[in-house]
């Protein structure tokens, strides 16, 4: 049996598992890592935990026992730090040495923070992981005002969750209009108008 390896467990690369399980299911004996020490879960719901309408479990896409009923090898927790191609090796940090025939990269991507002075404080943050809504909740009861970078559709998610969590939020968007990706520049102008007085 062929050992597959994949690197991320997040929704794209699990979703990539579960299409190979439907169609050979005993060809592979697979081991997944991921950085975070959660089973796979849905990011798009990461906007509902802010703003507390629903709770982690909630949005758990594979639970740990799919692991086992799938007979996968999940590490959480580890990063890989090392890819030796001509040996067929991925090493993580904690020590883990595994081979592979075959290797999938699926470590999706990470929040943009602007390279500006203040850029590394405490309490800036992305918006990308439920470690990152964690941070943002618990420095909601210690400060009362926000500044989201953003007006896209994660940018306007994560200021009504802050809003929610009781603090007064600014939006702050290089375009002229929010939402540029979604909304033509009519909708965008009514929905900054309804905005305006709330975020």
């Amino acid at each position: 049996m062929k050992k597959l390896v994949m690197i991320g467990n997040g929704m794209a690369g699990v979703r990539t598992i579960e299409e190979i399980l439907k169609v050979s299911p005993d060809k592979f004996e697979i081991t997944i890592f991921g950085q975070e020490p959660y089973p796979n879960y849905n990011r798009i719901k990461l906007s509902n935990i802010l703003q507390g309408d629903t709770n982690f479990e909630e949005i758990i896409i594979n639970p740990l026992n799919w692991y086992k009923e799938n007979n996968i090898q999940l590490y959480t927790g580890e990063t890989i730090t090392r890819i030796d191609v001509d040996r067929k090796r991925i090493f993580s940090d904690q020590g883990r040495e595994v081979e592979y025939d075959e290797l999938i990269i699926a470590t999706g991507s990470n929040s943009f923070i602007l390279p500006i002075p203040g850029a590394d404080k405490k309490g800036v943050t992305g918006f990308r992981d439920i470690r990152d809504c964690e941070m943002m909740i618990n420095s909601a009861r210690q400060y009362k005002k926000a500044v989201v970078i953003g007006g896209g559709l994660l940018g306007l998610e994560a200021a009504r969750g802050l809003l929610n969590l009781g603090m007064k939020v600014d939006v702050v968007h290089l375009m002229p209009d929010l939402m540029e990706r979604q909304l033509d520049p009519t909708a965008a102008g009514m929905l900054k108008k309804s905005l305006k007085h709330k975020v």
